[in-house]
């Protein structure tokens, strides 16, 4: 017995220049080493996007002063933010918890008693006592149990890092697409606003050459209708403007009614210059708040397998204490004082399956966290090219429905003329007049999905984060 307690205190000195566990590295097998994850994305190919770097602040590109406005208001007021902030300063008091657990530890105790003991002799009440003393002990870490733990409460303030950046890149987005949003109710309204003056216009014809014996009233009925269904739209898009609006409101933090009024008017969509610029694949998987929260958490689980494999060994520390006690009229006396000095071992050798138990586990916990991690640089990479790819798709629709609303709008015009002039009939000019209104409809929605699609691919690259 002597020996094993012998060969227990000295195998810690052995143990002095190690810290259990695996140092961590990205695993060579993860998707994100692999070549194919690095490479430029495919629609940087066909022109519709170019491998520069993502500024930080993406949404500038729109060379839209209130959108900046906005975006930044935010990112300062928003209440998931808020959140987010709490969350990293709660993490960094952790670490600070964790470096604090290699520093000296003292504690002090004191306390008076009444006591008498029995078969003393003491007459009552008995003796009145005192106790104070101090004790220290400061730890050797000479596993690295403790140094562990540091690094896995620094990764895991670096995953809150990456949580809050991830809150900043859907806050910046979210307002982006309102901001769009209300732009494009607006854009909506006046299209459709034209096309029901237009009619309207048609009306007045077609009254005009009824009075005149060249029109009946079912042709001016028929007319009418055509403006009443074409003015039934625009309730809806004043709808979509107020519902962005409200949601403006709550990202900068306020009640909904609190809308900045300024905002209500804007009537251009907002538009890119340029085309956009992606990157590649090995920026993205940088860059990503999630695929970064996931591979610091997978850090932060490895260095957890050396805190759970230091278990396997003594815990040393050097420590102290001085004490004082003993019966009030004895205060001072050279027997009342006392202390310890020596190194101090703890170690649970009988629990070791428990120890390789909970090992085991903490490997499995960093085999799902590589699993994890993979699947974070899979689902970022698929749906950079799936935004890419619907926006490359939708360019090319709204370059085609350009077309067959110019279209629509010469036919509209040639018929007017032709109708004007007995040339042709009014269920011709009502037939393109209907052709143009759903031309520019459609036009308009294909517009905003080219705003939204936008948004979607800076979403999907995750900037907004400095």
């Amino acid at each position: 017995m002597r020996g094993l307690l012998a060969g227990a205190a000295l195998l810690p000195l052995a143990l002095s220049a190690c810290t259990m566990g695996p140092d961590y590295h990205l695993p060579e097998t993860s998707v994100a080493a692999a070549p194919g994850a690095a490479r430029p994305f495919s629609a940087a190919e066909d022109g519709v996007a170019i491998n520069a770097p993502l500024p930080d602040k993406w949404w500038q590109l729109y060379n839209d002063p209130r959108l900046d406005a906005l975006v930044e208001q935010a990112l300062a007021a928003n209440a998931d933010l808020r959140v987010a902030d709490a969350n990293l300063r709660r993490a960094a008091a952790v670490v600070k918890q964790a470096e604090a657990g290699k520093l000296l530890q003292t504690t002090t105790s004191g306390g008076i008693d009444l006591s008498r003991a029995s078969a003393t002799g003491y007459s009552l009440p008995g003796i009145l006592g005192y106790d104070a003393g101090v004790s220290a002990s400061l730890p050797l870490d000479l596993s690295g149990k403790i140094r562990r733990g540091i690094e896995a409460a620094r990764a895991d303030e670096e995953v809150a890092k990456a949580a809050r950046d991830d809150v900043r890149v859907t806050v910046a987005a979210a307002m982006a697409r309102a901001y769009a949003g209300v732009c494009a109710a607006n854009f909506s309204l006046a299209t459709n606003r034209r096309v029901v003056e237009l009619q309207r216009q048609t009306v007045d014809v077609t009254r005009r050459l009824q009075h005149g014996g060249r029109g009946t009233a079912f042709d001016v009925t028929r007319a009418q209708a055509a403006v009443e269904q074409s003015a039934a739209a625009l309730p809806a898009f004043e709808a979509q403007r107020q519902a962005n609006l409200f949601l403006i409101a709550t990202l900068l933090g306020k009640v909904p009614a609190d809308y900045p009024a300024d905002v209500a008017d804007c009537a251009a969509i907002p538009r890119l210059s340029t085309p956009l610029p992606v990157g590649d694949g090995a920026a993205l998987i940088r860059r990503r708040p999630d695929i970064r929260a996931a591979e610091r958490l997978m850090a932060a689980d490895t260095a957890l397998v050396g805190v759970a494999m230091a278990d396997l060994y003594p815990q040393v520390s050097l420590g102290g204490s001085l004490g004082i006690g003993g019966a009030f009229k004895d205060f001072g006396g050279g027997d009342s004082i006392g202390f310890s000095l020596g190194p101090l071992i703890s170690w649970s050798f009988p629990n070791r399956p428990v120890v390789k138990a909970k090992i085991e586990a903490a490997n499995a916990q960093v085999d799902a966290d590589l699993a994890s991690f993979d699947a974070a640089v899979l689902g970022a990479l698929r749906e950079t090219e799936t935004a890419l790819n619907a926006y490359a798709r939708n360019r090319e629709e709204t370059d085609a429905l350009t077309r067959a609303r110019d279209s629509a709008a010469k036919a509209t015009e040639q018929a007017g003329k032709l109708f004007r002039f007995g040339r042709s009939d009014f269920l011709s000019l009502l037939d393109t007049q209907r052709s143009l209104a759903s031309a520019e409809a459609t036009l308009a929605s294909s517009q905003v999905q080219l705003i939204n699609d936008q948004i979607d691919i800076f979403l999907a690259l995750g900037g907004g984060w400095q």
